[in-house]
């Protein structure tokens, strides 16, 4: 039995409930990274302007998908209106949603910056 016990291979690891507590935790970063769908980024316009936040977008390849704005473009207020020429993101999970990711500036169009009058605090 002796010859055995000094052979690592026979070992067999068995933890109590106690060193699972004492273990240290596995940091997020550490941890095997699963495989993640790409998502799929294509140009349309958009054609029609939908309650909720959301626009009806026809994409170049004549589909129609429903968007919603993203987050970056409503905390910097970039508003989109019929006609704009947008970029949308959509996963390849649903080919009918999609989030407009960017909206291109169309020729003649100033900065938009208005001044407010008459603002107190």
């Amino acid at each position: 039995m002796a010859a055995l016990a000094a052979d690592p291979s026979h070992f067999t690891i068995m933890a109590t409930a106690a060193e699972l507590l004492r273990a240290k935790p596995v940091h997020p970063c550490e941890r095997p990274q699963l495989a993640k769908e790409e998502l799929i980024t294509m140009e349309g316009q958009i054609d029609e302007i939908l309650p909720d936040g959301r626009f009806g977008v026809v994409l170049d390849n004549e589909h129609r998908i429903i968007a919603y704005t993203a987050g970056k473009m409503r905390k910097f207020r970039i508003r989109s209106v019929v006609g704009d020429r947008v970029h949308v993101e959509m996963t390849p999970y649903d080919l009918s949603k999609g989030r407009i990711v960017f909206r291109e500036r169309t020729p003649g169009q100033g900065m938009g910056v208005r001044k407010r009058s008459g603002f107190r605090r």
